[in-house]
């Protein structure tokens, strides 16, 4: 555990063999607490830096964490990774800080999990959402399943760069590619390792959610470059259903808007919460 300037780095332990690593900085008085859920592969590292600076200038807070699974989380290895082992972690989490006034935030499938935690009895001011709605169909079984193969044989560094050309957008491939395209980095991931169990895990999430029954405001950003799961048609359709809703595009931006354009991401959110004031 490490404090200073009301930052902390810290971990809650669940037992022996689990606990969850964190990054909190709590709120001004009058701030908002942006509670960040990473996507499948990722880490706090994608929100701490100018997006958690940013926010801390605006008088806001944030908690972001890393799945069980991920970077610094433990896990017991016989456990599945499964959808109701991340959403009961992020609940216990924010139960155990005691927050409130929180705006949640959720990368693709973080997204789901945000929503399946206001499912839980989280209550939040807001709800962001990036990148995250899709439909349940053959479609979306296959990608999801195929990405866990690819995993398998060769690692995530595989799995990135067989997925960067059709998520992500021109600009952040070419910052990407001079650590990419190396077979020598191909390893298949041990079957007991971290971000092998979260992503079969993974496999377990129901998008069939049923997004008409979110009643707080909630931001859509969606990445024009995400040519794997932006389907316009059905996310109009899913959006369609929704009641207190703002729509942002970034036509410039791929499936990880938060890496690929933090500073303007930061700003978005910072506006969200000023208007929840």
């Amino acid at each position: 555990y490490q404090k200073n300037k009301g930052f902390c780095m810290a971990i809650l332990k669940i037992d022996d063999q689990n606990e969850i690593y964190y990054e909190y900085v709590a709120p001004k008085p009058e701030g908002k607490t942006f509670v960040f859920f990473n996507a499948l592969t990722g880490s706090t590292a994608a929100w701490t830096d100018h997006i958690g600076n940013k926010i801390v200038k605006e008088g806001n807070g944030y908690l972001a964490y890393n799945f069980r699974g991920q970077e610094k989380s433990k896990f017991d290895k016989g456990l599945l990774l499964d959808t109701e082992v991340i959403v009961s972690d992020s609940v216990r989490l924010i139960n155990s800080l005691n927050l409130k006034n929180m705006i949640l935030v959720g990368l693709s499938i973080g997204g789901l999990y945000a929503a399946l935690a206001l499912d839980k009895g989280v209550k939040s001011k807001g709800l962001v959402l990036i990148n995250t709605l899709r439909k349940n169909n053959s479609r979306l079984r296959w990608i999801n399943k195929t990405m866990v193969n690819v995993a398998r044989y060769g690692g995530t560094s595989l799995l990135m760069d067989f997925n960067m050309p059709v998520i992500a957008s021109p600009s952040f491939l070419e910052q990407m590619e001079p650590n990419a395209l190396n077979p020598k980095n191909y390893k298949g991931l041990d079957e007991d390792s971290g971000i092998f169990k979260l992503m079969e895990g993974s496999l377990t999430a129901n998008w069939d959610f049923d997004w008409s029954k979110i009643d707080i405001p909630t931001v859509i950003m969606t990445g024009h470059y995400d040519k794997v799961f932006r389907i316009p048609s059905d996310i109009d359709d899913i959006c369609s259903t929704m009641k207190n809703i703002e729509r942002i595009e970034f036509p410039e931006c791929g499936h990880l808007i938060p890496m690929e354009n933090p500073i303007e991401f930061a700003d978005k959110i910072n506006k969200f919460s000023d208007s929840l004031s």
